[in-house]
């Protein structure tokens, strides 16, 4: 796991890490949202508010983010132990999405380590909850960004990309 993360890190132009980056939020919110309809059926006694807290609990949890909104912290903090049972469903409930997690988290990890953060215990949990497909080869970022826009437009995030029109202008 480390090793491809540093083998790839050297060769990874920092100038993409911003588009890699809302690649990498397209992943959570792919997961935020099939961890709402699925908390949504199992949750009836909660309130919505809560059901959506609990659900960016866990994501921010796996990506190691912080809430921009101190609510949904505490929420996470104070049912710390739902967040955590949710996590280890994860490989069940979601377990089409583990190679885009897979993708996602390494893809944050080269990212955090062009900009001086160390996010390493992401990966770490993701491998401890076998969320992470060691045996996945890590993508190069334009498959990887294409891949996680095909799926975004399937969730109705963004809209389907026009095979027809070439990415790029075959006259420059």
């Amino acid at each position: 796991m480390n090793n491809a993360v540093k083998e790839a890190a050297p060769e990874f132009d920092p100038k993409i890490v911003p588009v890699m980056r809302e690649a990498i939020v397209m992943v959570q919110m792919i997961l935020y949202q099939r961890l709402k309809e699925d908390i949504q059926t199992r949750f009836q006694d909660w309130s919505d508010q809560e059901k959506t807290w609990l659900a960016g609990g866990v994501v921010n949890n796996l990506f190691g983010t912080v809430a921009a909104d101190p609510e949904v912290n505490a929420f996470a903090r104070k049912h710390r132990e739902i967040v955590e049972q949710e996590l280890r469903e994860l490989k069940t409930r979601a377990d089409d999405l583990i190679p885009f997690l897979t993708d996602a988290l390494r893809m944050q990890t080269i990212c955090d380590n062009h900009e001086g953060i160390h996010s390493i215990p992401c990966l770490l949990m993701a491998k401890e909850l076998e969320l992470l497909d060691e045996e996945r080869v890590l993508p190069m970022p334009s498959t990887f960004m294409i891949a996680v826009r095909k799926i975004g437009a399937e969730y109705g995030l963004v809209e389907a990309m026009d095979s027809s029109v070439p990415l790029v202008d075959p006259s420059a």
